[in-house]
């Protein structure tokens, strides 16, 4: 199974560095929309947590795609042949969530691919709020993670 990214959203300062660094990684330019993670700002517990690809078990994306443009590779990742791709996006519409884009830019469909194992968006992260982790090492950790955020919403 694959490398899972972790996010503690007490860390989180909502400075969006993990946005940048995975454009960039990816795209050559510092451009958050270009990115494979999301920080999402929720005011009201005054909580940002970035969201990104969870390499699912039973990923939706790879299980809609008609042509097998996504697939898991044997580092477990779920990997995108742009080759294969004819860019219907339903793995866009089918990611629970929202971890699929669209490059309106390059009108190409691109997800997280971990940056071959050396995430950016957690390399980067100046409080260390993205962490990756081996779920067989820590089988609980997005419980852990869950928990955690439920926690600080319910608290405000």
């Amino acid at each position: 199974m694959a490398k899972q990214l972790v996010v503690d959203p007490k860390l989180c300062k909502s400075c969006r560095t993990c946005e940048l660094a995975c454009s960039f990684k990816h795209h050559n330019e510092f451009n958050p929309r270009l990115s494979c993670v999301t920080v999402f700002q929720y005011e009201e517990a005054a909580v940002s947590v970035p969201i990104m690809c969870m390499q699912c078990e039973e990923a939706c994306c790879e299980k809609i795609c008609p042509t097998g443009a996504l697939s898991r590779n044997a580092d477990g990742v779920i990997t995108h042949n742009a080759d294969k791709c004819i860019v219907c996006k339903m793995c866009v519409s089918a990611c629970p969530l929202g971890n699929m884009s669209f490059s309106p830019v390059t009108r190409k469909v691109f997800k997280c691919d971990l940056c071959g194992g050396d995430p950016y968006c957690a390399k980067f992260c100046p409080t260390h709020a993205i962490s990756v982790v081996d779920p067989t090492d820590v089988p609980d950790k997005k419980k852990l993670a869950a928990d955690k955020l439920k926690a600080i919403v319910e608290e405000a």
